[in-house]
């Protein structure tokens, strides 16, 4: 892998739980915990995982929208763990995000020009004719209307204001953008539209991904590398082919062996997992996964796995795995 853009390092994200009139802590919700990622220029790195295993929370995180508890962020060799909000503002131009609801994220009493101007006119990019050269530009690249810079967020169809989003996250020209389930509320005929063109302005920009998602075939699609993410932990990382060829982890293998296989004559062997997602706040003992795992053994209620190299670039927390034999990697 080459000079990372982006390295994470035991970075972990806890909520304290209040209860009573007086607020008093009687537990903490385990979001993210130490979680090791890196993100390499131009790369598109995917992640997976079920509803509530802290992947938008890690991603909001890296880009310091939310104070982690714990571990360290270092964007272009630039540690920005202690950083104050005056200090991260030049950061910020560099590292963008889009939202997953393109109805919430846009605010409704401002026109699309202006929404997508803000952020040139916080920076003090551009102003006056120079600033609306270029939210045409970028209305032009988007493939909207130019028309629609005097227009309301609410007389578009969700495809055309989720690449409003993408528009105002380009606007300042940013290396890194986390994209945070931005297809999940679209229609399937759009889906492909929005995922197109990520890939076409990936190339065109050298943009770098945090892609995050719930659509297995479209994080195949995209990413250069996955990562599976359980109970605020990552359990698998890998080269997206190598992953979904030969995935190690029994949670990756669930949940790959649920894509829907779109040729008739073949089939693909369901693993149902049993129980539930554990509670954040409970997790239980050793491996998070263990109580719905199928091959979980003593070790298993113990032990918490390591993240162990199975292959150059593929790492998995399980002491199932043939190949852990290893020390932890870094990914």
């Amino acid at each position: 892998m080459s000079e990372p853009l982006l390295e994470v390092r035991d970075l972990s994200v806890h909520f304290p739980v209040r209860v009573g009139i007086w607020g008093r802590v009687r537990g903490t919700v385990k979001a993210v915990d130490q979680v090791d990622l890196q993100i390499a220029r131009g790369e598109t790195l995917g992640l997976v995982g079920e509803s509530g295993c802290g992947k938008s929370t890690l991603g909001r995180a890296i880009l310091k929208l939310i104070q982690p508890t714990a571990g360290w962020i270092r964007f272009d060799r630039q540690d920005l763990t202690g950083l104050s909000q005056r200090q991260l503002r030049p950061i910020r131009r560099r590292m963008q995000i889009i939202f997953q609801d393109p109805y919430a994220s846009l605010n409704p009493r401002m026109t699309v020009g202006q929404i997508i101007g803000e952020a040139l006119t916080i920076h003090r990019l551009a102003s006056g004719a120079e600033l609306r050269r270029r939210v045409l530009a970028l209305l032009d690249k988007m493939g909207l209307p130019r028309d629609a810079e005097k227009r309301y967020p609410h007389e578009f169809s969700g495809g055309q204001r989720q690449r409003i989003g993408i528009a105002r996250s380009l606007a300042v020209n940013p290396e890194l953008i986390v994209a945070d389930e931005p297809i999940s509320a679209l229609d399937v005929s759009i889906q492909a539209q929005i995922v197109n063109l990520l890939v076409d302005l990936q190339r065109e920009l050298h943009l770098s991904y945090l892609f995050i998602a719930h659509d297995l075939r479209i994080v195949e699609y995209v990413s250069n590398r996955v990562a599976v993410m359980y109970l605020g932990k990552i359990v698998e990382l890998a080269d997206a082919t190598q992953l979904y060829r030969a995935p190690k982890h029994p949670y990756t293998q669930a949940l790959l062996s649920a894509i829907p296989v779109l040729d008739p004559a073949r089939r693909r062997q369901r693993i149902v997992l049993g129980g539930e997602v554990p509670s954040p706040i409970a997790p239980p003992s050793g491996c998070a996964f263990h109580p719905r795992c199928p091959y979980a053994f003593d070790r298993c209620r113990k032990e918490t796995p390591p993240l162990y190299q199975v292959a150059p670039g593929h790492t998995a927390a399980c002491f199932l795995v043939p190949e852990a034999t290893g020390p932890k990697q870094a990914s």
